[in-house]
């Protein structure tokens, strides 16, 4: 299956200290990465409605799941970045979990303009700065 943790969930795997409520997870969108996506859930434990399977099915660009081991986002067009492929390209490895990189997470909320996301990105522009500084 193809995805890459978003959102501040996927800061905080690379470092970010806050903390979240869900995980928020970029899924490419093909028909067999879907298929696979909705069998994993199953595996997971997630408890999924009719209409939440039909929702993975055919991608729906956001799907929202409160009955399972956790809270997660699924996200098959994310605002701010243009496709999966790109994004998968950016990415990061880490403790073997696929991770947006800091950018696209930046990018994300930028576009999504959502009030606490506007509250969080100085402190998360401000860890990129940190991380590039680190990486030099």
């Amino acid at each position: 299956m193809r995805y890459l943790f978003l959102g501040k969930g996927a800061a905080i795997l690379l470092g970010f200290p806050d903390t979240t409520q869900d995980a928020d997870v970029f899924v490419e969108k093909s028909r067999e990465n879907r298929g696979a996506l909705l069998a994993a859930l199953k595996t997971l434990g997630f408890e999924l409605t009719t209409a939440q399977q039909e929702e993975i099915l055919r991608g729906k660009d956001f799907v929202q799941i409160r009955s399972g081991p956790f809270d997660v986002d699924l996200v098959f067009a994310p605002e701010g970045i243009e496709s999966f492929r790109d994004a998968e390209a950016r990415a990061v490895t880490v403790e073997g979990i696929r991770v947006c990189s800091i950018d696209d997470i930046i990018r994300s909320k930028e576009a999504a303009g959502r009030v606490k996301d506007r509250e969080t990105l100085p402190r998360l522009i401000a860890f990129r700065d940190w991380l590039r500084r680190a990486r030099s």
